[in-house]
């Protein structure tokens, strides 16, 4: 799932190709992708793009006269930047990754596409971002804020530190792998109880998160759309890593699957050297 760095990276890979360029038709190929009506994507035709913006996990593209196309990828949802298109003929809507189109007045543009079954890229066209449910409800930003609202964040919701790290809605911006990476860094296990971290666990917390995601950013930064998957891989010191050995300590790197997800650590850095049991409310470590 894109988080806050590859976002980023791609607001502003967006604002050095797309912005001053006209649009000539925004397609929407997938109906269900779109979550509104009014304005119409029609509204944005001969509008120039004027910036892109991240909030949180999702990517605003700003048009002349305010309106701004606001895109939540989901779990498996990407941009493209095509700097031409095989045909200028609209597409259909089908069974093909494409959810929309947008076409630019010098022949280039991009794609939003959505791999899978699971259908749940979603795109807003508003007049403000704060009218899409999911921005409007965002805590603060995990990469900009400081120690004091991030540690008032966190401890307004009392839960294992692992799930209140990704509820957006708590801080905005870090999914499942940068939270593995982030606990990983800050030694923490993934179920400590956010009401028992300590000051010092709490800045130490909060100077890895700021860390592990400036560090991913940095790195996105001027990479292409379509290398930023691979760059993502690369950063990663545990998660989507069971089996190898921690690049700091050496110790193989453990997984707790989950229903429909799976979280990856390292026992000698992070629990004692105990291995978590692999259920969700495992009580060996807390």
């Amino acid at each position: 799932m894109p988080e806050l760095p590859e976002v980023e990276a791609l607001a502003g890979y967006l604002r050095q190709r797309a912005v001053g360029r006209r649009v000539e038709r925004l397609e929407a190929v997938a109906i269900s992708a779109l979550k509104t009506y009014d304005p119409a994507l029609t509204a944005v035709t001969g509008r120039s793009v004027t910036d892109a913006r991240r909030h949180g996990k999702f990517l605003d593209v700003v048009f002349d006269g305010d309106l701004h196309l606001v895109v939540h990828l989901a779990r498996a949802g990407w941009l493209h930047y095509r700097e031409a298109f095989a045909s200028t003929v609209p597409l259909r809507p089908g069974k093909g990754p494409i959810a929309l189109r947008a076409r630019l007045d010098d022949g280039s543009g991009f794609d939003l596409t959505e791999a899978g079954t699971q259908k749940k890229l979603a795109v807003y066209l508003v007049t403000d971002p704060q009218a899409v449910p999911g921005v409007a409800k965002l805590g603060p930003d995990a990469l900009s804020a400081d120690l004091a609202a991030f540690a008032g964040a966190l401890r307004s919701r009392r839960g294992q530190i692992k799930g209140v790290l990704t509820d957006q809605a708590v801080l905005a911006g870090v999914g499942n792998a940068y939270s593995d990476e982030i606990l990983h860094a800050a030694k923490l296990s993934p179920f400590v109880l956010t009401d028992r971290l300590t000051d010092e666990q709490m800045a130490t917390l909060h100077a890895a998160t700021r860390r592990v995601l400036g560090d991913a950013v940095t790195r996105s930064l001027g990479q292409r759309a379509a290398e930023l998957k691979g760059e993502k891989r690369s950063g990663l010191k545990v998660h989507a890593r069971t089996g190898l050995p921690c690049p700091v300590c050496g110790d193989t790197v453990r997984e707790v699957s989950f229903a429909d997800s799976s979280l990856q650590y390292c026992p000698t850095c992070q629990t004692g050297g105990k291995p978590l049991a692999d259920r969700r409310l495992s009580r060996l470590v807390r």
